[in-house]
């Protein structure tokens, strides 16, 4: 399946590379490199390019290009969701996954990485497997390392692997037992010019962070289930009683992770935290225009809401921007036209 792995950050420099089955040259970067240089930004690269005798599928996060090769014919989706994988078990590890952080524990990306694939096919991609399998680096554990000579290698096979929680390790043992659930919601609304709400939709994610002992069965339900559209859970939520009973039973994993995805059409009443209320004006005489954007929340909506910044994209036109905000700070970016 997939042969070999590419780390190439944003100045198209290979930084690191990997491979599980025969050495694949360097050489067949060039024509993600040649895709690259085509795409007007990072992000707007192709997923998967074909090349005579491979294909590339790579995925763009934290500044690095995530380049798989295989040779065979395979759902793309596939790879791309363990590319993500490798980037959040990176995530996990390291607390932030950026090339000088990789390249200084380089050792422990290696042996994370033999571990996740076996002969080229996704074999343990589970955070809680992958720490009993591979210690997480640690100063303690790096100054031992370095004057014993061992290695962050386990002595033991994980106990969750060979059960039908793989997820879950055994064993598990807190003080105090908590767990905590946040909801993190993306809105996307085209609202007219006297502020009332056009279409609007959500993508959102709730994000876990359990910490119990032993192996807890835990039950999450919701006010309005139906509203909820193209749900993606984790393996540990039973779906079959999602799908009789619209309810979330789960055995949760040890530590941080997400417990599912999901999508509010258009067509459900989507409540926007906050109006928003605009007006664009141009002079006749000059090429001067006015852009005015009023923006408050709405009081029925319960908490207050913080941490707000508006973004604008203006037209290449654009030569300059005078923000004057009657709150808080202002920057214009020239080269991206991007006012904030």
């Amino acid at each position: 399946m997939i042969h070999s792995l590419f780390l190439i950050n944003s100045s198209g420099d290979i930084f690191l590379e990997k491979h599980w089955k025969s050495v694949v040259s360097r050489s067949v970067c060039d024509y993600f490199f040649e895709a690259q240089e085509r795409a007007t930004e990072a992000e707007n690269v192709p997923p998967v390019i074909s090349t005579p005798h491979h294909y590339l599928l790579s995925v763009y996060r934290h500044k690095i290009f995530f380049v798989a090769v295989i040779q065979t014919e395979v759902p793309p989706l596939f790879v791309i969701e363990f590319l993500h994988r490798v980037v959040d078990t990176f995530q996990d590890y390291f607390g932030v996954c950026s090339e000088p952080v990789i390249k200084d524990n380089v050792v422990v990306v290696y042996e994370v990485l033999e571990e996740m694939l076996d002969n080229g096919f996704p074999l343990a991609t589970e955070s809680n497997i992958l720490k009993e399998l591979i210690k997480p680096p640690t100063i303690l554990r790096t100054v031992v390392n370095t004057i014993t000579g061992s290695t962050n290698v386990g002595d033991q096979l994980p106990t969750g692997q060979l059960s039908v929680v793989p997820w879950r390790r055994t064993g598990v043992k807190y003080t105090n037992n908590e767990a905590y659930f946040d909801v993190i919601e993306e809105i996307d609304a085209i609202i007219d010019k006297s502020g009332s709400t056009i279409t609007a939709e959500i993508q959102g994610v709730i994000d876990a962070c359990v910490k119990l002992t032993g192996m807890p069965d835990l039950t999450l339900s919701f006010m309005n289930p139906r509203l909820l559209d193209d749900v993606s859970f984790h393996p540990c939520v039973r779906f079959k009683r999602w799908e009789s009973e619209r309810i979330l039973s789960f055995i949760p994993p040890d530590g941080n992770f997400r417990l599912l995805s999901y999508h509010v059409s258009a067509q459900n009443l989507v409540a926007i935290p906050v109006y928003v209320k605009h007006n664009i004006s141009f002079r006749d005489s000059s090429s001067l225009g006015r852009f005015e954007i009023t923006v408050g929340p709405k009081q029925t909506m319960g908490k207050t809401i913080e941490g707000v910044t508006l973004s604008s994209q203006m037209p290449r036109g654009v030569l300059n921007m005078s923000l004057t905000p009657s709150q808080g700070t202002h920057t214009f970016d020239p080269v991206t036209k991007v006012g904030e």
